[in-house]
């Protein structure tokens, strides 16, 4: 198990560029010797380098830990790098950070003393346990045997979210730079077993489609993604029960030309969830995920760019 370097802190202070490709142990970037299309592409859940000191503290075994991943989805689309698009992995574990929240959200139970008054404790996130340093993994399952100390956090966030989120900012501004726009894929996986109440409806759904409803990319984006998909026979939802999280919302303005649309795929499709052991259809996925980015890069540019204000 790997630990996680604190330089890029430090990068991201000094203005350093980020491509660095495995980014010090916190992401990597696979990028084409070219940039072909106006993608981007991003998989904040899949990271699977666990620290020591993170995993002797933990009250849960290695296994456990690792359902709150997004298992393989980097590999699922990580093909698509080779049509000319870039991909952003967290190489850091979900259950040790969460990018894809706003930076502090933090469950007050989870540590000593109190927190600060920026903290956001009240999001319906933190109140189900997954803030941005998560308390449960995905089944609900407490992960630490002790309250942390509100520095700890800080650390992490300044060593993983931040750096994170400077090489992705990164990749959406050169893609717009080179096309006038970006579209942002934001990659992730749904669980078809042990599914709270409210996610249930995603184990009849191969795909869900989350734009935020409509607010964070052009409509013709999630059309596109709906018919291309449907079209090779997967069953598709739109925004339920993942309509987006932080990274769709906080990315996604189409007016200033950048379209985030989130895919949440159905474990089910391509590994054995108890298991965590790839099945041989992910191979064959991974061929659909490229069909899906060659499809939004092929979409009109004048609908996409920048609208005038």
């Amino acid at each position: 198990m790997s630990s996680l370097d604190p330089a890029l802190s430090r990068d991201k202070a000094a203005g350093r560029p980020l491509d660095v490709g495995t980014g010090g142990g916190v992401f990597r970037i696979s990028r084409p010797p070219q940039q072909l299309l106006p993608v981007v592409m991003a998989s904040p859940h899949s990271g699977r380098d666990y620290p020591e000191s993170f995993v002797s503290r933990s009250r849960l075994e290695a296994k456990a830990l690792r359902r709150s991943e997004d298992c393989f989805v980097d590999e699922i689309f990580r093909p698509a790098v080779d049509l000319g698009a870039p991909l952003l992995e967290a190489l850091f574990p979900r259950a040790y950070l969460d990018p894809n929240r706003e930076p502090f959200e933090f469950d007050p139970a989870m540590f000593e003393g109190a927190l600060p008054s920026y903290v956001n404790s009240r999001s319906p996130r933190v109140a189900a346990g997954l803030g941005t340093i998560p308390r449960v993994v995905a089944n609900g399952e407490e992960i630490y045997r002790q309250r942390l100390r509100f520095a700890e956090a800080v650390e992490r966030v300044d060593r993983c979210y931040y750096p994170y989120h400077a090489a992705l900012r990164s990749l959406i501004d050169h893609t717009r730079a080179i096309f006038g726009y970006c579209i942002l894929i934001d990659c992730h996986s749904m669980p078809s077993i042990d599914l709270p109440p409210e996610a249930a409806a995603s184990g009849a759904l191969d795909m869900v489609l989350g734009d935020c409803f409509a607010s964070a990319c052009a409509p013709p984006v999630t059309q596109a993604a709906e018919a291309t998909l449907t079209d090779l026979g997967y069953v598709v939802g739109r925004n339920a029960p993942y309509a987006g999280g932080y990274t769709t919302r906080h990315y996604g303005r189409p007016a200033d030309g950048v379209h985030a649309l989130q895919i949440e795929l159905n474990r089910s499709l391509y590994m054995d969830e108890i298991a965590l052991a790839r099945r041989p259809y992910l191979e064959t996925l991974a061929g659909h995920m490229c069909r899906l980015v060659s499809c939004l890069a092929a979409l009109s540019a004048e609908s996409l760019g920048p609208r005038n204000r």
